[in-house]
């Protein structure tokens, strides 16, 4: 995900308080926050996602979780996927009972998901309308 990486750049980097908030017509927002939990490995933990609304209430479409990790450069670590129109989660590692927990089919998924995602952010611009005026934490 190097376009979220490079709006996280614009942003000042990763911190507890991250909200952005990106609006670039005609696509849906995208929301990039901080999670309060640590991710799985204990690393610093986003969400991204986009939002529309349905009947009033804001529907992921979709939303990912990634661990921010830094060993070998920075980079984005999938760990969770949600789409609430289609009513799927999905966790592809996780802590369960204090063990580390890891679907490696899920996982690759997730990861080929990423990079579709990141080619379809990365085209239809993102990066380029992200401005201070989208940092609202």
């Amino acid at each position: 995900m190097k376009t979220i990486l490079a709006i996280l750049q614009k942003a000042g980097g990763w911190r507890a308080s991250l909200y952005l908030k990106i609006e670039n017509p005609p696509y849906m927002e995208l929301v990039i926050e901080a999670v309060d939990e640590s991710g799985p490995c204990g690393l610093p933990s986003l969400s991204v996602a986009h939002y529309g609304i349905q009947n009033g209430d804001p529907m992921r479409d979709p939303e990912m979780c990634f661990e921010l990790g830094f060993a070998g450069g920075p980079h984005l670590n999938a760990f969770y996927w949600r789409n609430d129109y289609a009513g799927i989660e999905q966790w592809s590692r996780f802590i369960q009972d204090g063990n580390y927990c890891y679907h490696t089919q899920l996982h690759q998924q997730h990861e080929t998901f990423a990079k579709l995602w990141n080619s379809n952010l990365r085209s239809q611009g993102f990066t380029e309308v992200f401005t201070d005026k989208c940092i609202l934490g």
